[in-house]
């Protein structure tokens, strides 16, 4: 049965203990109020809703304790204070009525809010508790688990590979002239093979967006490959991070390019391309040309155009000339002007990064 608060009414075990509760109250919730010396038997009926009969027979104690005879009652005092012995047996007869009506009333009243609060704080500390596991296991499902997996995908996350990363193209403006000033970059790394040492530092130029430690580790890979000048042992590259060097190797601004390439005598401003500042002691590596790369490589092969910049500029400072494609077809020689075109006296080569491609 549903109590009027919307939430379970009381057991029926309880109602039934102080009367029908199929029996619906003829004059509300609460009984009516009854002129002095009114008959026991309608102030029985004003609480017909809660026993099955008259409150004085519900409560009255038999007389010695026997089932039958007259009911013993307790004579209540009167609005005066004086006692009710002296007054008129059908007087004191409405006063019992009335007082056992009251008295039944009070604790039919009593019993059932104590059964009511009792089952309501029952089925708010289940509802409670059940809420409570239910927000529990929201934040375990929830929140807690999305912060978990959050921290697996940070663990996870890996930056990409040398290889990866040499393959990518990036965004750089072919008219951008840095701040002019460099900084060294990769610290030492050993000279890994035989023969001649060479020390070279790699500078980079502030304000360049691009990645100077992808740049040196670039320089000291391919220089030591054994396709590169360290092949057959006949030399090998240590880059120094300070100190003396026999050159260094710069990744600079076009801006920056052309004024040091100008200092050797060479215009770069026209294809936009890098050169050896012989006169100087630095290798100038275009960063436009490094971030963009070239049409005769096209923007897959990134990774070899890198390759290819690196040995013709160090092939400079080694005193090597450029060189023109031979036959229809062949591999170009790596101090070919690549970057510029792959075809010399109506003979087209293939791109190529390497002084030794083969390895022999």
């Amino acid at each position: 049965m549903a109590s009027p608060g919307g939430g379970p009414g009381p057991r029926r075990e309880y109602l039934e203990a102080f009367g029908d509760p199929a029996r619906p109250r003829a004059r509300g919730h609460e009984p009516a109020d009854l002129p002095a010396g009114a008959p026991a038997e309608q102030a029985a009926a004003s609480l017909d809703g809660f026993s099955g009969g008259a409150p004085d027979a519900a409560f009255a104690v038999p007389a010695g304790g026997r089932g039958g005879g007259d009911p013993v009652v307790v004579d209540t005092a009167s609005e005066d204070g004086a006692g009710a012995r002296g007054a008129p047996r059908a007087a004191r007869k409405g006063t019992k009525a009335r007082t056992f009506t009251g008295a039944a009333a009070a604790a039919v009243t009593t019993a059932l809010a104590v059964v009511i609060a009792g089952q309501v704080a029952d089925q708010h500390r289940d509802d409670g508790g059940a809420q409570a596991r239910s927000g529990d296991d929201r934040s375990d499902t929830g929140t807690d688990e999305a912060s978990r997996s959050e921290v697996r995908a940070g663990q996870d996350a890996k930056p990409a590979d040398y290889a990866t990363q040499m393959a990518q193209v990036f965004p750089l403006d072919p008219q951008l002239t840095a701040s002019g000033q460099f900084r060294p970059v990769g610290g030492d790394a050993k000279a890994p093979g035989h023969g001649k040492v060479l020390r070279y530092r790699v500078d980079v130029e502030e304000g360049l967006p691009l990645d100077g430690g992808l740049f040196a580790d670039a320089v000291h890979k391919t220089l030591n490959d054994d396709r590169s000048w360290a092949h057959g042992g006949r030399r090998t590259f240590q880059r120094v991070g300070s100190g003396d060097a026999d050159f260094v190797i710069s990744l600079a601004s076009p801006g920056t390019t052309a004024k040091w390439c100008a200092k050797s005598g060479l215009d770069t401003t026209e294809d936009n391309v890098s050169c050896d500042s012989a006169a100087t002691e630095r290798v100038m590596i275009n960063a436009y040309r490094w971030a963009q790369g070239a049409k005769t490589y096209g923007p897959d092969k990134m990774l070899a155009y890198r390759q290819m910049l690196i040995n013709h500029e160090v092939g400079h400072r080694l005193g090597h000339n450029h060189e023109a494609c031979s036959r229809q077809g062949a591999l170009a020689p790596v101090m070919m002007q690549q970057t510029k075109f792959l075809t010399t006296d109506g003979a087209t080569c293939r791109p190529n990064s390497w002084p030794y491609p083969t390895g022999r």
